[in-house]
């Protein structure tokens, strides 16, 4: 009896079918570990300033309130997430009925494509932006319809020219990463006008806790309007729990609804839930993350213009350098002397380089190593 891999050779090693909107798709390139790039570049200490992380940590009562919950990890995580989203409802001033919880506000962002979209519909976003934008529509087999961003800002006029009969969803990454510009409120305004009823314009606010400048739209003031908007957040940059995936989207509520017949019941885990909640009522943390951006953002622009360093002004925790040669070079220099930034050559900014504010000896630490880099070549 011939066995199983000779008769598996005989279909001339047929594979399973993969779609081509999946398999045309470039993987999200990831970073190495910290660890694992100090072990091949040969370096200890380095600090990282690459991912906007908050380089205070986490909030101090979130991780307290994770190690008095480590106990109770054999029970199944909350599937509402009740007390996180009554909490939530709460300070925001909405209904709980009104938000969904998400691993991380990426989760959001698929579940309103899986929920809202079929094969072959549009969606339009900004370019350049946040990379799951492009990757996530793809993967749902519908068409991106990509507008460049106008003197590094949303072209919401653009966007809004682009609008057609298949047109099923709007992205507006406000704050933009990785650009930290925003959109006026009165821009905003007279795009939404233009924007079919039902037409989901997802303002994407992971940074909005950082902004200072008041012109800004706030995605929650223009839910229960005529319009269909949804506004994503995220605890992983001002509340400091990145490790944590936890976001969150605020929306009408039935686009709730729809969406929690899709969401699995655990898609948030139990410690990220009691640390998201803990974090929510950790006030000296958040005025402390603010306070430690603002003040980094005040030294780092006084620095760069002591070199001669351009760079745009942001209303992030993050903000882009232009280098002046290519930046993948200035990024690898850079991380032999410890100091991982992030190059911005996917971005379409082969020249620029995106750096998050650290701690105030990290920040120091940065311009040192960038002058010497560039003093060099």
């Amino acid at each position: 009896m011939r066995n199983y891999k000779e008769n598996s050779k005989e279909k001339n090693d047929i594979k399973p079918h993969v779609p081509s909107y999946i398999a045309e798709i470039k993987p999200y390139p990831p970073g190495k570990p910290l660890e694992e790039l100090e072990r091949e570049y040969g370096i200890k200490d380095s600090i990282k300033l690459a991912s906007n992380e908050n380089p205070l940590g986490p909030s101090p009562k979130a991780v307290a309130a994770i190690t008095d919950h480590l106990a109770r990890l054999h029970r199944y995580p909350d599937g509402s997430g009740y007390y996180l989203i009554h909490r939530l409802a709460e300070k925001l001033n909405v209904s709980p009925d009104q938000i969904v919880l998400g691993n991380g506000s990426n989760e959001i962002i698929e579940l309103l494509i899986r929920t809202y979209l079929q094969p072959g519909d549009e969606v339009i976003s900004p370019f350049p932006s946040f990379l799951m934008y492009d990757l996530l529509i793809r993967a749902a087999g519908c068409h991106n319809k990509v507008v460049p961003l106008k003197n590094f800002k949303i072209d919401l006029e653009s966007m809004a020219d682009r609008i057609g009969s298949d047109t099923r969803m709007i992205f507006i990454n406000n704050p933009n990463n990785p650009t930290g510009t925003i959109v006026s409120r009165d821009a905003f305004e007279r795009f939404l006008r233009q924007v079919p009823s039902d037409v989901i314009v997802a303002v994407d606010e992971a940074y909005i806790e950082f902004v200072q400048e008041r012109d800004c739209p706030v995605g929650l003031d223009y839910i229960g309007s005529d319009k269909s908007v949804v506004a994503l957040r995220t605890f992983s940059k001002a509340y400091g729990l990145a490790g944590l995936r936890i976001g969150y989207g605020v929306m009408s509520e039935e686009t709730a609804s729809f969406i929690n017949r899709v969401r699995q019941p655990f898609n948030t885990n139990a410690l990220a839930q009691v640390g998201a909640l803990a974090a929510l009522d950790d006030d000296e943390f958040f005025e402390k993350t603010l306070s430690l951006t603002h003040s980094g953002l005040k030294y780092l622009y006084r620095e760069l213009d002591r070199l001669s360093i351009r760079y745009y002004p942001t209303q992030t925790n993050f903000f882009l350098i232009d280098v002046g040669m290519d930046a993948k070079s200035v990024y690898d220099k850079m991380l032999r002397q410890g100091v991982i930034v992030r190059a911005m050559t996917a971005y379409g900014y082969p020249n620029y380089i995106r750096v998050s504010v650290g701690l105030p000896e990290e920040n120091e630490r940065f311009i040192k190593a960038l002058e010497k880099v560039l003093n060099e070549t």
